[in-house]
Order: structure tokens, then sequence, then C-alpha cells
């Protein structure tokens, strides 16, 4: 049981959902190299850890006949019955289909990992966080195609109070103890 003074400063398996924001091939492909690869090794380690501990997980795709699918690392790791959903809106929240998959989960902390950081994925945060969830940005999981609006946008999520994290912390966090039935399946995807 989570205590409540914990409930939004830690990720809570039973209370969280995880969100991949646009992690597509023609965005994807506008990243640094180095910052593409980091988004989408971290990405895939928190997919692999939310089906191990049955954490709900959320797709999206802005606009794909434009940008393309989700890449195929990140889309291997999605159970097979997942669909991406697909959005014109930069903040996830404006497209219905996701405000319904984010409501049918019935999970107040929202996990966000994705691309790009200052637009997409920032506006996505402030707007579940207006909605009243707890939102955890995954900075080791979140990129732009120019750093300085990465550290612009972690700035501005820290200073409206949505928690900036990194793949480790969540992951731990939703364990929380090496006794846990899973703790050595999801310690093996950081090694």
């Amino acid at each position: 049981m989570t205590r409540p003074a914990l409930q939004n400063r830690l990720c809570d398996a039973a209370e969280s959902q995880l969100v991949v924001v646009d992690i597509q091939t023609r965005l994807a492909g506008a990243m640094q190299a180095e910052d593409r690869i980091r988004v989408i090794r971290n990405a895939g380690m928190l997919i692999q850890a939310a089906g191990l501990l049955d954490i709900p997980l959320i797709a999206s795709e802005q606009y794909p006949r434009g940008l393309g699918p989700t890449e195929e690392e990140v889309a291997w790791h999605f159970p097979k019955t997942l669909e991406a959903v697909e959005k014109t809106c930069f903040a996830c929240s404006g497209e219905p289909a996701f405000s319904e998959a984010l409501n049918r989960n019935g999970k107040r902390q929202v996990i966000l990992a994705g691309m790009e950081a200052h637009v997409c994925v920032l506006q996505t945060a402030m707007e579940l966080q207006a909605d009243g969830y707890a939102v955890f940005v995954v900075e080791d999981a979140i990129c732009s195609r120019n750093e300085s609006h990465r550290r612009n946008a972690l700035e501005r999520l820290r200073q409206a109070g949505v928690v900036v994290t990194n793949v480790e912390s969540v992951l731990f966090e939703w364990i929380r103890d090496a006794h846990h039935g899973q703790f050595k399946a999801v310690s093996a995807l950081v090694r």
C-alpha cells in the first residue's frame, strides 16, 4: 500500500500506466543518433517492465502518414493487441481515443516517454497534470531534435510540478522490494 504522502512522488505499479509518445520512424530519424538510440533502448525497457508488471500501455503516433509508424525496435515490445492511437493534436489528450484508453485503465499516475520533449511530451504532460493525473516524465526516455529544447522542456515541467525521473528509478519504484516476484526479471533489464 502506498503512503498518501508518496502517492504523487514515487511511481506505484498499481496506479501507473505507461504512455509512449510518438517514437516514429521519420521523427526518430531527425534526432541525434545517440539520443535516438537512448530513447529507443530506454522506452523498450519501460515497455518490457510494464508487461512484466501488468501495467497498462498506451502508444501514440503523430500523423503516421507523414511521420511513419512506431519504430520497429519499440513496437516489437508492444503487446500483440496494442494499436497506437493516431493523432494530429500535439497533446495526446486532445485525441478522444487516447482519453478513452486512459480513463478505461483507471490509473491515476502516467509515466511518459517519447518524442519530442518540448512539443508532444510537454503538452501531454501539462494537460494530463491539469486533468488531475500524477505525471512522471522519464528524462532518459525523451528527446528533441535540439538538446536545448529538451532541457527547456524539462525545466518547464519541473517548474509546473511534473515529476522528472529516469528509467531505473521508475523500474525500481514499480517493484519497491528485492523480494518482489519480478525483481530478477526487471533488474535484468538494466544490466
